[in-house]
């Protein structure tokens, strides 16, 4: 799939942005806090609904406005699609795909498969488990209308469970109505791990072999899922059930003392291991970036397997944080795939890349010059 046209108004530092967009390579250019990733985010939003730089609607208006504008057009393998956002200041956002009003996020989901790889994607290897819990659900949610569902419905009802255990240390009563939570917590919980172990096995699989090839064979990567549930692919999910709903009862004094739930999915991990040492602790810089290259092109592939088409790519600001022959491996990668990339110099290895594509100088919130030839 690929976008041709994106419109902004008062989004961020745009006043006012409509362009035409090549299907391969679109290169936005200039120096920093001119606005690059901001053309990247606003991409980002019509396939999330959501930024993915904050998560307040009212940061990504212009100043001094009140509402912000996003559409872009594209084509998938189906047909055409058109995705419009309208964000307002102290209103819920509005939402159309082809000329359709949305009634929730979830809908939004699977009309536009869109990858993301930042500087930020750093944290998913050194940052704490909540990182890498976002990445597993924002990417299965991204195809999986179902996971959104009951990721979703799990948090709601932890909510609801660690509001009681509060109250229950005031109301001894309340401990009659646990049950209830239980059930469901481990109703939507054991559906989310087991999809989690899915998605976690295609990606162990598919990140091994491309981090061998990134490393010429030297290393051997393998993602694992951590889950404090005993519970593997090859699990009955009755025992797997069993054992999360023991382990709830047998924590519940523990629960109520600290005011919320200690096991379940939301306590889950990511273990990522380089020649079976843990890259977080034993890794380098540079491996831990290779690591954050492997699983992002793997994310790319993993999509491609689940809908029969390439996503949208965007890079953003990850050349320089990358070594020539990262550099080179990720650009080889890219042939297939629309590519959106921010920078502020282009580097010499991007040339072989394509005989043509847009590339846009950016500053201050404006397109000062264009070049449709990239040569």
């Amino acid at each position: 799939m690929f976008i041709s046209k994106l419109k902004l108004i008062n989004f961020r530092n745009y006043s006012s942005l409509d362009i035409e967009l090549h299907n391969k390579l679109n290169i936005f250019i200039g120096n920093n806090a001119q606005g690059k990733t901001n053309i990247l985010e606003s991409i980002y939003l019509t396939g999330f609904g959501k930024s993915f730089r904050t998560s307040k609607d009212k940061e990504l208006i212009k100043a001094n406005k009140n509402m912000a504008y996003v559409k872009v057009e594209g084509e998938k393998r189906h047909g055409e699609v058109s995705i419009e956002l309208r964000l307002w200041d102290g209103k819920k956002k509005e939402i159309k795909t082809n000329g359709l009003s949305l009634t929730k996020l979830s809908e939004l989901l699977g009309n536009i498969y869109i990858v993301i790889f930042s500087p930020e994607d750093l944290k998913l290897i050194k940052g704490g488990p909540a990182e890498r819990r976002r990445f597993i659900d924002r990417e299965i949610s991204h195809v999986n209308r179902k996971y959104y569902y009951d990721i979703m419905s799990y948090n709601k009802v932890l909510l609801q469970r660690n509001n009681l255990l509060k109250n229950i240390v005031y109301n001894k009563k309340l401990l009659k109505t646990i049950d209830i939570w239980d059930n469901k917590l481990v109703e939507f919980g054991m559906k989310v791990i087991f999809k989690r172990i899915e998605f976690i096995n295609r990606l162990n699989a598919l990140s091994r072999l491309i981090h061998r090839k990134i490393t010429d064979g030297r290393e051997n990567l393998e993602v694992k899922y951590l889950s404090n549930i005993e519970v593997n692919s090859k699990s009955i999910y009755e025992e797997a059930f069993k054992d999360f709903r023991t382990k709830l009862e047998k924590r519940l004094e523990t629960d109520i003392k600290r005011g919320y739930t200690t096991v379940g999915p939301h306590k889950d991990d990511l273990g990522i291991y380089i020649d079976d040492k843990d890259i977080r602790i034993f890794g380098s810089q540079g491996q831990q970036r290779t690591a954050a290259l492997s699983l992002k092109l793997s994310e790319i592939e993993i999509i491609k397997g689940e809908v029969g088409e390439y996503p949208i790519l965007l890079l953003d600001d990850v050349m320089s944080e990358l070594d020539i022959n990262r550099q080179n491996f990720l650009i080889n990668s890219l042939r297939n795939v629309q590519t959106f990339i921010t920078i502020t110099e282009i580097p010499q290895l991007m040339a072989p890349l394509v005989k043509e594509g847009n590339i846009f100088e950016i500053s201050g919130g404006r397109i000062i010059a264009k070049d449709g030839n990239f040569n």
